[in-house]
C-alpha cells in the first residue's frame, strides 16, 4: 500500500508474525498436498485478510489482487425476476443441493471455484454442525457446531469476531481457498444463513485456509479481537506516530446560512482521518437534519448529507461505538473514514432549518501518497415520504456508476404500527448484473441481527443505535459496514432493498445514506435536501388497543395447568398481548375471572388462529360449553370473539376451563392455544 507508512503500525501490531518482505521467497504450507509452495510474492492468506479487517486506510485504494464479491443464501427461490414471484418471502431451507452419506446428510450452502474467501457467514437460527471443505480434500478443513463457531464459543475465533447480538449470529473470520470451497450443514430444516465470499483473478495466490492457521495467528486473533472490542481506540492507534493536524473551528449559522472549512494538500496528496461534529440548538433531532453537510474533494461535490444521518444517528442522538463511526453520550459525533484528496478538501454546514444552532467541528488531516488505485470517498442521502407498503416495491439505496467500492449503508425508517417492517431482502447488482449476485433474506438480516429483534445493539461492523419502540413502533435507525466485505465494483452498482411490511398502510418516512469510494469520475444519485425531505417523522406515544370490557387472558389469575404458559407481543390483540399456552393431549388451563355482580351472563372470548393451533373444549365453572372449538389456520391471525353460552355466575371469582382434546389433520400436533381475552355481557 501507498499511504502514509506511520499508519503500518496497526499492521505490524495485528501481524506479530509478519509475512516475510516482497523481495523475499516465502514458503506456506498447502491445506490439500502437505508439499510446501513456493512463492515469489506474497499471496493472500488468513494473516493478510486479518489485517484488512481494521484496516481503514485501506478502504480509499482499489483492490489489489482485484476481486468479486457476491453471495450465497437461503432467499426464496421461487424469486425468479420482478415479474415472476419477485417479493416471495419464504427464506428459509433452501439449498444448492443435499449430499447424502453412510451416517448423516449434509446440506449445501457454498459450492464455489476459486482462488477466494469467504468473509462472513451469518445465520438467525445456526444449528447442527458446519463443515467446511476446501480444495476438494474429502475431510473438511473446519468441523464445528454451526451455533459455536456463530457465537465466539470456538476458543480460537473468540468475540467479537464472532457473536451473536439482538438475535443475530455472525462470523467475520476470514476463511481463503486457493481452488474452491464448499460448505454444509447437516440440519438444513428451516435455516436461515447468508455467507458473502470474494472470488479472485484466476493468477491470483491464494494460500488456503487450515486449522493450523487458528494455532498459528493466535496472538494477532486475541489482538484484533480486543481491537474490535474498542473499535474506536483501534483507529486511533493506527494514528500513532502519525503527523495528524487537527483544526478546530467554532461556528453559529443562523437559518439559511453556511460556513466552510478548507484545507491544501501537501506535495504527494492529503487524507481526512478524523472528522467530529457536536451541535446544540433547540431541537436536536429536527437541527441534526436541517444542518446539511457538504464536501468537495478536489473541487467535486461527493458527500452531500444531513449532519445527523451521516454519523448514522440518526433521528437525533443515539449513543453507539463502531469501527467507522459513532456517537458520544455528551453528544459529540464522529468519523474515521479515511478521505484521501490531492489538491484541497472544502468542508461546508449549511443550516436549511427556521432555526439557529451552533457546532463544534474538528477535522483531522495528515499525509497520504496517491496512487492510481487510490479513490474519492463518497455519501449521499436518499429518502422518501408517505410511501405506500403495497404494492411492494423495490427501494433504491444507491445507484453507482464508474469504478469503485460500496463500504456502507445506515438506514432510518418510521414505523407507524408495531407489525415488523423489515421483511425485504437486500439485492445488490455489480456491473450491470440481470440478477443480483447478493439476495439477502430480510433487512434486518442484512444488519446483522434477526427476527426483527428492538433490543439495541453495538459492533464494529454493524449496529442498531436506536429502536424508540415498543417493539418496532417509532423510529428505529441500523447501520452496517462493509469492510473485509467490501464490495468493488468496474463500472456500475445498484443496490434495492425490498419495502416488505407485514402492514398495509403508509410508512411516514424513511432514508439512507450510503458510503462509498470512488476512482476519479465516478457517480451516484443522491438526492438534493428539501424541507419536506427534512422534515423528521416522529410518532405520538404508543397506545394499544383494548376491546371495551375485554378481561385480558394474560392478566387472569391462573388456578392450574399442563403444559407451558406465556404473555407474548402481539399487534391486533386486545392490549397487543395474548396467553400462548403449549400443553399435551388432555392437559387443562384453568383461568380465573371476577364478575362484578351476579347476573345471568352471555360469555365471549377471543383466541387467535394458526398451524398448529389445537382443538379445545372450553368449559364454565366446570360446566362443558357446547361444541369443540377448533383454532386452527393454515395462516397464523387473531381470531373472531366465540360466543360460549349464557350462563348464570355469582359475583366474585368464577373459572374459565380449556382442554387440549385433538389437533386438526391439515395442522401441526403441538397443541398450542392462543387466547386474547374473555368478554361478558349481562343478559337482562
Amino acid at each position: 500500500m501507498r499511504y502514509v507508512p506511520a499508519l503500518l503500525l496497526l499492521i505490524g501490531m495485528t501481524l506479530l508474525a509478519a509475512c516475510a518482505a516482497s523481495d523475499k521467497r516465502i514458503v506456506v504450507e498447502s491445506s490439500c498436498t502437505e508439499e510446501p509452495v513456493e512463492f515469489s510474492t506474497p499471496p493472500v492468506c488468513t494473516k493478510t485478510l486479518l489485517q484488512e479487517m481494521i484496516d481503514l486506510c485501506g478502504l480509499p485504494e482499489y483492490p489489489d489482487p482485484p476481486y468479486i464479491v457476491a453471495q450465497f443464501s437461503s432467499y426464496d427461490r421461487a424469486a425468479r425476476s420482478p415479474a415472476d414471484n419477485w417479493f416471495a418471502n419464504e427464506d428459509a431451507g433452501h439449498f444448492l443441493r443435499i449430499e447424502e452419506y453412510p451416517d448423516r446428510t449434509e446440506y449445501v450452502m457454498m459450492d464455489a471455484e476459486g482462488p477466494g474467501a469467504v468473509v462472513r457467514l451469518w445465520s438467525a437460527n445456526p444449528d447442527g454442525i458446519l463443515r467446511m471443505y476446501i480444495d476438494g480434500n474429502p475431510r473438511p478443513a473446519l468441523e464445528a457446531p454451526f451455533r459455536d463457531l456463530l457465537s465466539g464459543k470456538v476458543t480460537a475465533i473468540p468475540e467479537p469476531l464472532s457473536g451473536e447480538a439482538s438475535s443475530g449470529w455472525n462470523c467475520y473470520f476470514p476463511f481463503p481457498y486457493a481452488r474452491h470451497c464448499k460448505i454444509t450443514t447437516d440440519k438444513g430444516e428451516g435455516l436461515y444463513y447468508h455467507i458473502d465470499y470474494r472470488t479472485y483473478a484466476p493468477e491470483t495466490r491464494v494460500v488456503s485456509f487450515h486449522p493450523g492457521d487458528l494455532d498459528m495467528n493466535r496472538l494477532s486473533i486475541h489482538l484484533l479481537a480486543s481491537q474490535l472490542s474498542a473499535p474506536r481506540r483501534a483507529h486511533l492507534t493506527a494514528l500513532c506516530g502519525c503527523e495528524v493536524r487537527t483544526a478546530r473551528k467554532h461556528i453559529r449559522l443562523g437559518p439559511g446560512c453556511a460556513e466552510q472549512m478548507a484545507f491544501r494538500s501537501g506535495p504527494c496528496g492529503c487524507a481526512v482521518y478524523m472528522f467530529h461534529a457536536k451541535a446544540r440548538c433547540e431541537n436536536i433531532e429536527q437541527g441534526l437534519r436541517d444542518l446539511v453537510l457538504s464536501i468537495c474533494f478536489d473541487g467535486t461535490q461527493t458527500v452531500l448529507c444531513p449532519l445527523g444521518d451521516f454519523f448514522g444517528a440518526a433521528p437525533g442522538l443515539n449513543p453507539y461505538e463502531s469501527l467507522v463511526m459513532g456517537v458520544d453520550c455528551d453528544g459529540t459525533m464522529w468519523s474515521h473514514w479515511v478521505m484521501p484528496f490531492q489538491r484541497s478538501a472544502v468542508f461546508e454546514i449549511r443550516n436549511l432549518g427556521a432555526c439557529p444552532a451552533s457546532l463544534d467541528l474538528g477535522v483531522s488531516t495528515g499525509s497520504y501518497e496517491w496512487s492510481d488505485r487510490t479513490m474519492y470517498f463518497h455519501s449521499q442521502w436518499r429518502a422518501a415520504r408517505d410511501v405506500a407498503t403495497r404494492p411492494m416495491q423495490d427501494w433504491n439505496y444507491a445507484m453507482l456508476t464508474g469504478q469503485g467500492v460500496f463500504a456502507g449503508a445506515a438506514f432510518n425508517i418510521c414505523n407507524p404500527v408495531k407489525q415488523w417492517w423489515g421483511e425485504g431482502d437486500e439485492k445488490i447488482y455489480i456491473d450491470g448484473e440481470s440478477f443480483p449476485s447478493i439476495f439477502g433474506t430480510g433487512t434486518e438480516d442484512f444488519y446483522g441481527y434477526a427476527w426483527g429483534s428492538p433490543i439495541p445493539f453495538a459492533h464494529a461492523y454493524h449496529c442498531q443505535p436506536c429502536c424508540s419502540g415498543p417493539a418496532n413502533y417509532g423510529n428505529t435507525a441500523v447501520n452496517r459496514w462493509h469492510i473485509l466485505d467490501r464490495i468493488p465494483f468496474r463500472y456500475s452498482f445498484r443496490f434495492d432493498m425490498e419495502l416488505w411490511h407485514w402492514w398495509e398502510g403508509v410508512i411516514p418516512g424513511m432514508s439512507v445514506a450510503t458510503y462509498w469510494y470512488g476512482r476519479p469520475g465516478a457517480t451516484g444519485n443522491p438526492m438534493a435536501p428539501t424541507p419536506d425531505l427534512l422534515k423528521v417523522c416522529r410518532m405520538p406515544p404508543y397506545e394499544p388497543m383494548r376491546v371495551a370490557g375485554a378481561l385480558e387472558c394474560e392478566e387472569l389469575r391462573v388456578v392450574a395447568t399442563g403444559g407451558e404458559l406465556t404473555p407474548q407481543e402481539r399487534e391486533g390483540c386486545s392490549n397487543d398481548r395474548h396467553l400462548w399456552w403449549r400443553g399435551g393431549l388432555a392437559d387443562r388451563l384453568v383461568l380465573a375471572f371476577d364478575v362484578p355482580e351476579t347476573c345471568r351472563y352471555r360469555v365471549l372470548v377471543s383466541g387467535l388462529m394458526a398451524p398448529g393451533y389445537a382443538i379445545t373444549q372450553f368449559y364454565v365453572n366446570d360446566q362443558p360449553v357446547g361444541e369443540p372449538v377448533d383454532f386452527y389456520s393454515p395462516a397464523a391471525s387473531v381470531g373472531q370473539e366465540l360466543l360460549l353460552g349464557a350462563f348464570d355466575l355469582p359475583c366474585g371469582e368464577n373459572l374459565l376451563t380449556i382442554e387440549l382434546i385433538g389437533a386438526n389433520e391439515a395442522g401441526l400436533r403441538s397443541y398450542m392455544v392462543g387466547l386474547d381475552y374473555l368478554r361478558l355481557e349481562p343478559v337482562h
